[in-house]
Parts: C-alpha cells; structure tokens; sequence
C-alpha cells in the first residue's frame, strides 16, 4: 500500500484517506482526482499476476461490494495476457517492474515508474536471457523433472545462472513443489517476455541457389542436425492444424539463427519499401532453439489427421514457438490458442 500511495502521490493524485480495518466493504485508500474529486481504490497485493491467478482473482469478486470503488492489483510481475484481463474488467494494475495503469472512476493514468525492486539481485526469472532460454527448455519437456545440470548444458549455460532462474521461478510460483512446469501459467509467463524485432523482406528465399542460401543459412541439408530457418506465423499454425485461415499466397514468417544472418538477408533479399506489399518477413529467434530444434512436417505427420496445412519445403519452428508468436496478439492469438491442440507427439501447454 506504501508503494502505490507514494507513486500516485508522486504524480499529483492525492491520498486523503486509508479504509478502517475491520469495515465491511471500506476502500483501501481515498484519494483526490485533479479536479478534487474522491475516488476510492481498492488493493489486491499478490506475488505473481499469471493469467490463471488474475482469472481466479475476478472469479472470486461474486458480490459487487460497494460500488464507486476502483481495483488495483499489486504484483511484482504482471504479464500483458494478466493485463489484458483485468482491463477487461475494470481493473488497474501497478506492476512492481514499473508500470502503472489505472481507469475507470473518471480517471486514466498509464504511465512508466522507476523499478520498486533491488536490481542488484535478479528481479524476476526473465530478467536476463537465460531465464527465457530456460523457460523454454522447461516448456519444451512439461512433464520432465529437470536438473540444473542438465538443464544448463542444454541452454548452454552455467549452473550457477540456471539455479537462480529456477529459484525465480519458484518463487513466482511457475515451478510447482513437485518440480514440474505449472501450466498454463509458465507459457503466459514466457509469452510476456517473447520478444523479436520483425523487418518485411522485398524478396523470397529459395531451396537450391547456392551460395546465396550458404549465406543466408537457411540449413535445408539436414533440417534435424543443422540450425536454420524455421517457419513461424499463420502458415506454420495452420500447418498444426490451428483454426487460422492460410491463403496460398500468405507471406512466409521466418526465424532466422543469428543478428548475422538477419542483417545478411536484409542486404542479399532487401527490405520491402511496403510491408503491405512483402515477400516474406524475419525476426531473430529469442532463443536459440527456435532454429535448432526445427521440424520437417513430411516426416513428423505422425497424427496425419491433425496436420491441416502444407507448408511446401519450409522446415517448421516447434508448435510451442509458433504458439508464443500467437500469444503477442491480444485478440486474434489468443482466439486461435484457445482452439489449437498441436498433433502429437506435442503437448498444448497454453
């Protein structure tokens, strides 16, 4: 509470009043608008703000309460999929990394604070890039126990960084007491911090030029053992069998393995003076895997019922990746999540 009255104060909101404690219904906080109006906030105070615990959160308002009343959550972390929901209702938020949003009562306040967290410790497991990679790996094999050990020499990473990010994510309670992966909530989580710079190509990559696909290491040879391309986006989630309609002429979404490559492949294919009007899309993977753990749909249609689509030769990026790109999309992605179950042999995590 200390926290969220010093910040609205900071920003000329106010506090005139706390709610006496024991009063049924009374507001957490009274404070004054720029035009001198009251409104009255209430604070919920949690550690993790998972898209499951904010779901359960306004599950559990069955009563109005005393109207007038603007919510605030309080969270050290609050993913844009928690966010989404609780502006669905209603809701601000004060995520404790630095964001403030607040509307309703008359009152719109959406603005960035300083971090209210010791940044000389990690503030959180997706604080750096290992916690991503790790997350991933952890995804990848949900019903797996994983060792520091061994989960540090899959990402390439010393064991010493992937325990701090394990212990994070304890204690944001996205690993369970039983060390398994707490679904759905550890893919939202990821999918907050699944971030990649896109750039719209003027030209299409080809199997069989040469030196320009060496360059480009698009790893057609051995799809299983090489990095390479991997093929994301609408084409890759209809070849799964998502509910998305793919035309033919869909414009490819590509991961590439490297910033080397992306800028090479912006020089050898140029860069579309109209994304409306490109060839294809990139984007660097946000984590390694993307492109070393790619899929050849002609052999892994195990569930060939499953498989919808056919993406011609492109080697295809894991479903999980392809489910986190749907995740960015408040709407759209979500929609098609919520109706996608990936062929086996992969397991929806989302």
């Amino acid at each position: 509470m200390d926290v969220f009255t010093g910040l609205v104060e900071r920003i000329g909101l106010p506090v005139i009043g706390q709610g006496r404690q024991g009063q049924l219904d009374a507001p957490d906080l009274v404070m004054l608008d720029n035009d001198g109006r009251r409104i009255l906030v209430q604070l919920k105070r949690v550690p993790a703000a998972t898209p499951s615990h904010v779901s359960r959160l306004l599950a559990q308002q069955d009563r109005p309460g005393r109207p007038g009343v603007l919510h605030v959550l309080v969270a050290d972390r609050i993913p844009e999929a928690a966010r989404a929901e609780l502006a669905s209702h209603g809701w601000g938020w004060l995520d404790l990394r630095g964001h403030l949003h607040l509307a309703g009562q008359g009152l719109f306040v959406d603005i960035n604070a300083p971090p209210m967290k010791d940044r000389s410790e990690r503030t959180g497991a997706f604080s750096g890039p290992a916690g991503l990679e790790v997350a991933c790996s952890l995804l990848l094999d949900p019903g797996v126990r994983h060792g520091v050990r061994d989960l540090a020499r899959t990402v390439g990473r010393s064991p010493s960084t992937v325990s701090e990010v394990l212990s994070a994510l304890r204690k944001e309670g996205l690993i369970g007491t039983d060390g398994l992966s707490v679904l759905p909530d550890l893919f939202w989580e990821t999918a907050s911090a699944w971030v990649s710079r896109e750039v719209a190509l003027a030209d299409l990559p080809r199997p069989g030029t040469g030196s320009v696909n060496a360059a480009l290491q698009l790893g057609f040879d051995d799809v299983a053992a090489r990095p390479g391309w991997a093929l994301t986006g609408t084409l890759a989630a209809a070849t799964y069998g998502a509910p998305v309609a793919a035309r033919s002429e869909h414009p490819p979404e590509f991961y590439v393995p490297s910033q080397e490559t992306f800028r090479r492949a912006m020089r050898l294919l140029s860069v579309a003076p109209d994304p409306a009007h490109r060839r294809a899309s990139i984007r660097v993977a946000p984590v390694p895997a993307v492109c070393r753990q790619r899929i050849d749909p002609v052999t892994w249609q195990q569930d060939p019922e499953a498989w919808a689509f056919t993406s011609e030769h492109w080697p295809l990026a894991n479903p999980l990746f392809v489910a986190l790109d749907l995740a960015r999309d408040p709407g759209r992605g979500r929609e098609i999540l919520g109706g996608w179950q990936p062929p086996r042999p992969w397991r929806r995590v989302w």
